[in-house]
């Protein structure tokens, strides 16, 4: 069954508008949560599997606050308050909440540190970097991945240019041909002379890395009382650098589990095989 996307709703989450999709549907709540310098769209192929017999939300964490890079950036610790006012806001009552990397690890925050409660939470790729990782305050130019993702190219010619783009880098060779055109649908923005640019800005994305040592999830984890099933790719470039199997040890209710041939942005490679890992979580859960 094919389902359409929604238009974008804001919520208001004490000052600022936090922008969202809203799948409406059946009783139980999912809550879908994004990676750093993603967008909410590319959940659409896993969602066409859970609507309409779930109601789903997914927000948009972007540029929803000002933020500066150079100056701290969106701290994902306000990133994970927002979310919780978000859910409480919306009525969310014990959603199953999934999330993808930077998401995966502010759903960590807000259900152990901001009181959002959840039947169950997958946890795909989270970013639990290493203890002493949380003790440094890096610049941009030193952060490597804000040091990379602020110099990201911003700017096409055409459509035709950048979709171009995107199908010559690695970083996107082994997406889903459906993910991969949302990206292009909803990730870039035609300017009113033709030319396309990204909606996320690199400036916006620097500024989300950025915020990522402001809290240090390992001391959290122990905290979280619902099934937890955390997932990492085979092939992820993360694997040496995010303990997987610690976080799964800390859990009271965690799960390990690892999906073949797939690095770190799983959903948008395999988003059929995300939806069946997300199907059989849910099916356990009370």
């Amino acid at each position: 069954m094919i389902i359409n996307i929604p238009d974008l709703k804001h919520q208001n989450v004490g000052g600022a508008e936090l922008p969202y999709l809203h799948y409406e549907g059946g009783a139980r709540p999912i809550v879908f949560v994004h990676a750093t310098g993603f967008l909410p769209w590319l959940w659409h192929p896993v969602i066409e599997h859970f609507s309409p017999e779930y109601t789903i939300w997914a927000p948009y964490i972007c540029n929803y606050r000002s933020c500066d890079p150079h100056e701290g950036g969106l701290s994902w610790e306000v990133i994970a308050t927002d979310l919780a006012a978000f859910c409480r806001a919306q009525k969310i009552e014990n959603p199953v909440l999934v999330g993808h990397s930077m998401g995966a690890t502010v759903l960590t925050i807000a259900a152990a540190a901001n009181g959002l409660e959840s039947r169950g939470m997958l946890l795909i790729e989270p970013i639990f970097l290493p203890d002493e990782f949380y003790k440094l305050t890096p610049s941009v130019k030193d952060h490597p991945l804000a040091a990379k993702s602020i110099k990201r190219v911003n700017h096409w010619k055409s459509e035709d240019e950048a979709m171009a783009y995107l199908k010559s880098r690695s970083l996107f060779s082994d997406w889903d041909d459906r993910v991969l055109n949302l990206y292009k649908q909803f990730g870039m923005e035609k300017l009113s002379a033709g030319d396309m640019q990204l909606t996320c800005t690199p400036e916006s994305e620097a500024a989300m890395f950025m915020g990522g040592w402001s809290r240090d999830p390992w001391p959290l984890l122990e905290k979280i009382p619902c099934p937890v099933r955390v997932i990492e790719g085979e092939k992820s470039p993360n694997i040496g650098l995010v303990d997987i199997r610690r976080a799964v040890s800390l859990l009271p209710q965690g799960e390990y589990g690892s999906v073949p041939d797939a690095g770190h942005l799983i959903p948008m490679q395999k988003p059929a095989e995300i939806a069946a890992i997300a199907k059989d979580f849910i099916a356990t859960l009370a």
